[in-house]
């Protein structure tokens, strides 16, 4: 009989040191369209490894984990996040701005986010995969909540999150890399790009095509534009010449992810559970190559353990933690020094999770349960653009159709009430709106069913037009009662002067 609690906290501190090796490994050629040939780390380490926003931002999610006992969603993740996190490049940068005017998640991953299909949620799973070890569907919702903060609900940057979140926890207890991949496609839409460029590789491999012409075929049909920047004289366009001749030098703008996550099931399927040649696989199909292998790290740490990582991985980077996108602020003296002391609070987490949840990790748990069912699937999804506020007998959320920019004078939002409780219901709603504005419906009264056979949800649209010459003011309230009771439920609408 295995020791289970040993042997989880070997497969957590594999999958910690798996990221850090990894990250290392890729960073030197981290954005470059290229191939390289890489069979080890190429600097000098010194014994530590390389700071990386993949594992940074992790290190405040287990913060927020353990400041709020696991009771976390999007807004409470949102609000850690523009505190906290210092970059503002890409999505990261976007959703911080769009925070800032005061959109709320997954709003701000929505709003004018150009890079909501790049690479900036999957790489940061792990912490979802661990505390919802061998239950898929707790850690895709954990993911989704993080996700939505830069890339929206239904985004291929989510669904990548989501599918690489599922796998890394079903990995906890499934060892078999292709069914880890039909784990991971089950909890993503089956005509995303996601699963399309999944279901290429997998056909590559099958034809028994060599690792880099696999990689050409997805940057032939699946590839962002490479990385460019300006040096003060012209454009550098990160793309070598062998790939330009190729036709790579090109594609589109913020669409990266796809091509990434090819290049993670290129390193999975062709690395065949060796894992210095899985990460190097990675690294030497270019593109975001700190990111892939990180991911690749991780997922064969979980699923061999720390103990099967061969050992010339581990002793040039050694066990510190470095960080290099988180503002230590108040967060000071929180932020884990070393492998394995993240690996013991993750633990701690592991187990809260596991009181919560009644969680099951005995090594034949969950298996007949790790494939997602549709219902499941559309449950996951059908608020993810939405932002739900969560009343204790009653969901309310709000949508805007046509964006929280105004159109000339006028915006448009949908409210969606879902009953969480067995008794029917008669609401009645109104709103307060600033003078000069004007609601199609300020208020009314409405019937909602018990929560059973789906009957339990209602939506109501509405148009808020301003009067010409009036000053916007951004924020407007939608107020909810049950009859009868003192019940009030309030939810702020935003709206925020468009261009003409």
């Amino acid at each position: 009989m295995i020791d289970n609690q040993k042997e989880i906290k070997n497969k957590v501190l594999g999958c910690w040191y798996g990221k850090n090796i990894g990250g290392t490994l890729g960073a030197p050629f981290e954005w470059r369209r290229q191939i390289n040939n890489v069979s080890f780390y190429t600097q000098d380490l010194g014994g530590k490894a390389l700071p990386n926003d993949d594992l940074d931002i992790q290190l405040l999610w287990l913060i927020a984990l353990e400041e709020r006992k696991l009771n976390v969603n999007t807004r409470d993740l949102a609000y850690y996040f523009s505190i906290f996190v210092t970059p503002h490049w890409g999505e990261y940068g976007t959703a911080k701005t769009n925070m800032k005017l005061g959109i709320e998640s997954p709003r701000c991953g929505l709003e004018n986010n150009e890079y909501r299909q790049s690479c900036g949620s999957y790489i940061r799973s792990e912490i979802w995969a661990c505390i919802a070890a061998g239950t898929p569907e707790l850690a895709v919702r954990y993911m989704m909540a993080d996700s939505q903060i830069d890339h929206g609900g239904k985004s291929e940057g989510t669904y990548a999150a989501a599918m690489v979140a599922a796998m890394e926890s079903a990995a906890f207890v499934e060892s078999d890399v292709n069914k880890l991949i039909e784990i991971g496609l089950s909890y993503i839409p089956a005509d995303c790009d996601i699963t399309k460029v999944t279901r290429l590789v997998q056909e590559c491999y099958a034809k028994g095509m060599p690792y880099l012409e696999a990689r050409d075929e997805v940057l032939r049909q699946y590839r962002g534009a490479p990385f460019s920047y300006d040096d003060g004289r012209k454009i550098v366009v990160l793309c070598d010449e062998r790939d330009r001749e190729m036709g790579f030098a090109d594609g589109k703008k913020g669409y990266d992810v796809v091509d990434n996550f090819g290049i993670i099931m290129i390193g999975l399927l062709y690395g065949q559970g060796d894992f210095g040649k899985t990460l190097c696989y990675a690294v030497n199909c270019g593109e975001d190559t700190d990111c892939t292998a990180a991911t690749l790290g991780s997922m064969l740490g979980i699923i061999y353990g720390y103990k099967k990582i061969p050992t010339e991985w581990i002793r040039p980077i050694g066990s510190q933690i470095s960080t290099l996108c988180l503002n230590h602020g108040e967060i000071e003296g929180m932020v884990p020094k070393t492998v394995d002391e993240l690996t013991d609070r993750t633990m701690r987490l592991m187990a809260m999770s596991d009181a919560i949840n009644g969680l099951n990790l005995s090594k034949d748990a969950g298996k007949a349960d790790l494939i997602c069912p549709d219902f499941v699937k559309q449950k996951i999804y059908e608020n993810a653009d939405r932002v739900v506020y969560d009343f204790k007998f009653f969901d309310i959320a709000v949508e805007y159709p046509e964006g929280q920019f105004l159109k000339g004078n006028e915006g448009k939002v949908c409210i969606r009430i879902e009953n969480k409780f067995r008794v029917t219901e008669n609401l009645s709603y109104r709103w307060f709106v600033e003078d000069g504005f004007t609601v199609n419906s300020k208020e009314g009264v409405l019937y909602i069913a018990r929560n059973t056979y789906g009957e339990s949800v209602c939506e109501l649209q509405f148009t808020l037009t301003a009067e010409e010459g009036v000053k916007l003011k951004n924020h407007f309230v939608f107020e909810l009662n049950v009859e009868g009771r003192a019940s009030a439920m309030t939810v702020p609408v935003l709206f925020l002067k468009g261009k003409d």
